[in-house]
């Protein structure tokens, strides 16, 4: 059969993109559809725009701490549209880019809602084309889940793009998304409180960082409701006009707030593609169920990224898109991504940066064989501004072998330092090859190489 395209890509994020890009490298007839916006989540409504509004919320810090070292600066108000407008045009600019790189490298875009008719045939806007190859990478999607009241919350998409800055915020939800966004609103100014069901945040991550982690943020002003729940919302008006909101929680108590933001979750985001169309196997939560090599259960029909529920992160997508693009139009082996010490970062204030095993998961594998290494400092910064922040670093190492097995910190820039750090560790890197590593003085990373009193055993 003659196909319009070897490979088609349902989804223009970091994933897909990189996916076609290469892909039409190699020679192959490409195209993408894109009903949204180009760049996906990430640079639209994820880790870019946040971290934009992390380093924009942090000055509030930065400038109480300028006076002792001899800057006597004069906090001002904060403009909430400044910095939402110059966030819009950065992620204007990346679209763009997005935008160009895939017409340099000669992929049709198509800008417009596609869904399978069959395993080879899909329709994209007004047109129907063919194509060998399909590939699902639409991603995932924030979810509210339902309750009296659910309707008057927003999530992290929403806001990225506020009308007005709240006065007082209340965000529900234990993960990273959560945390981060207390961190924002309340450096921006924002009353602050964090709800969560669970008795700690952070489900997933190292115990300690979880601990440590609760300790520093409470510091921030930020208010920590554990153990509990929104049963109901309520709108009302105050004496201007402007909506407020009462949350009735599942203990009975009340609170009234001007936001409402949920990060409880998100979901695959594969309804309306006709999957079922083409006999694509779903999974909980409508992820798209895949094998090793990213195939699913249509042979000419892969998918990457967030629409399986797997590692939802952007490197991790893209890798898995060189993979296609490697594994269907090259005659070199199979490839396929290890998941195994895949360096990650948290942006909460301060920083999470971790890379292998908690020691949760390290004691299940290898209970009784495990030394850890642990410090806890106050930043060199912080020996003037007085600021009571700490630093927090831990190095789980298997003892038998001395290979480092885990490494997490909460810190300033905790995740650019953990990103070398996952070098090593991809490498092997044993305990006394960080001995043996000369450190970089005065700094928080060369507590990694100079770390020789062992915490504990497990």
């Amino acid at each position: 059969m003659d196909f319009d395209y070897d490979l088609f890509v349902i989804g223009a994020g970091s994933g897909g993109v990189r996916a076609s890009r290469i892909s039409a490298s190699y020679g192959a007839r490409v195209a993408v559809a894109e009903s949204m916006f180009l760049g996906g989540t990430c640079v639209n409504v994820g880790c870019v725009p946040k971290k934009l509004f992390v380093y924009g919320s942090h000055f509030s810090e930065d400038f109480e701490d300028a006076s002792a070292y001899g800057w006597q600066v004069r906090q001002e108000n904060f403009e909430w549209a400044t910095l939402r407008d110059n966030k819009t045009k950065e992620i204007e600019r990346l679209n763009g880019i997005y935008r160009n790189l895939l017409e340099g490298a000669g992929v049709t875009l198509f800008e417009a809602h596609a869904t399978l008719i069959d395993a080879h045939t899909i329709q994209v806007g007004e047109q129907k084309v063919t194509a060998k190859y399909i590939l699902v990478a639409t991603g995932g999607w924030p979810v509210v889940p339902e309750f009296p009241g659910s309707e008057h919350a927003i999530t992290s998409n929403e806001a990225f793009y506020l009308p007005e800055f709240p006065k007082d915020v209340v965000i529900v939800g234990g993960g990273y998304i959560a945390v981060e966004f207390a961190g924002i609103f309340a450096g921006l100014g924002a009353r602050t409180t964090l709800v969560y069901r669970g008795d700690l945040f952070l489900r997933g991550f190292d115990d300690s960082v979880r601990a440590f982690v609760k300790e520093e943020i409470q510091k921030k002003h930020i208010n920590l409701l554990f153990n509990n729940n929104v049963a109901q919302i309520d709108e009302e008006a105050d004496a201007q006009g402007q909506s407020r909101y009462t949350l009735t929680m599942a203990d009975g108590s009340q609170h009234t707030t001007d936001l409402v933001l949920y990060a409880t979750g998100r979901k695959p985001k594969t309804a309306g593609l006709g999957l079922e169309n083409a006999g694509v196997a779903l999974g909980d939560n409508g992820k798209v169920l895949v094998d090793e090599y990213y195939r699913t259960s249509a042979e000419n029909i892969y998918a990457i990224g967030d629409v399986t529920d797997r590692v939802q992160l952007t490197p991790v997508a893209i890798e898995e898109g060189m993979c296609i693009a490697n594994n269907l139009f090259t005659d070199n082996p199979k490839k396929r991504l290890n998941y195994q010490n895949i360096a990650t970062a948290v942006f909460c204030q301060p920083n999470i940066g971790t890379v292998g095993l908690t020691e949760a998961e390290a004691v299940a594998e290898h209970g009784g064989d495990l030394d850890i290494y642990e410090s806890d400092f106050k930043p060199m910064r912080h020996t003037l501004s007085g600021r009571d922040e700490r630093t927090y670093l831990k190095m789980i190492v298997r003892r038998s072998d001395d290979v480092v097995i885990g490494i997490h910190m909460v810190g300033p820039d905790a995740g650019e330092i953990t990103q070398g750090l996952g070098v090593a560790m991809v490498a092997g890197a044993t305990k006394a090859q960080f001995d043996a590593t000369v450190g970089i003085h005065p700094t928080a990373a060369e507590e990694f190489v100079t770390m020789r009193s062992i915490s504990r055993t497990a």
